[in-house]
């Protein structure tokens, strides 16, 4: 007795239009699970901000943004009393972000965030009141990112 493979039952026309919509959910599934969830440029970053950095009192500096090229984004807070504070930082979209901070133009301390929606901690030391400047800068841009100085605890 030779052996035959089984044949699919049913009419050939229904086998084609089943193996079509099969084909035609594979290529839309995988197509879906490849998509970005959202790009950078048209986030919305104070609804990103609200679940990424946690309150804090008196805050003396704070940023967010998306940083779109590797040029530095500068912000700066006149009038910061010498102290110790807590820079909160995080970012999203890959890579790291940096975040440099200077009291009156001398650069006091540096800190990174993995830009995974994670928090990262900075303790800053302020000797003196003056100007505070935190400048913020990416090599992996675009991405976005938030962040907040405040009177440590």
């Amino acid at each position: 007795m030779a052996f035959r493979s089984p044949r699919p039952s049913g009419p050939p026309a229904l086998r084609l239009r089943f193996a079509g919509a099969a084909a035609c959910a594979a290529v839309v599934l995988a197509g879906s699970a490849c998509s970005q969830p959202g790009s950078i440029e048209s986030a919305d970053v104070p609804s990103w901000k609200a679940t990424a950095l946690p309150p804090a009192d008196r805050i003396v500096l704070e940023d967010a943004g998306k940083i779109l090229t590797r040029d530095p984004i500068v912000r700066a807070a006149s009038g910061v009393q010498a102290g110790s504070y807590t820079l909160t930082m995080s970012c999203d979209g890959g890579g790291k972000a940096f975040f440099s901070v200077s009291l009156n133009g001398t650069r006091l301390a540096e800190a990174g965030a993995a830009c995974n929606g994670s928090r990262e901690t900075a303790r800053i030391k302020v000797p003196d009141a003056g100007t505070v400047e935190i400048s913020a800068t990416s090599v992996d841009a675009p991405l976005i990112y938030g962040y907040h100085l405040a009177p440590a605890a």
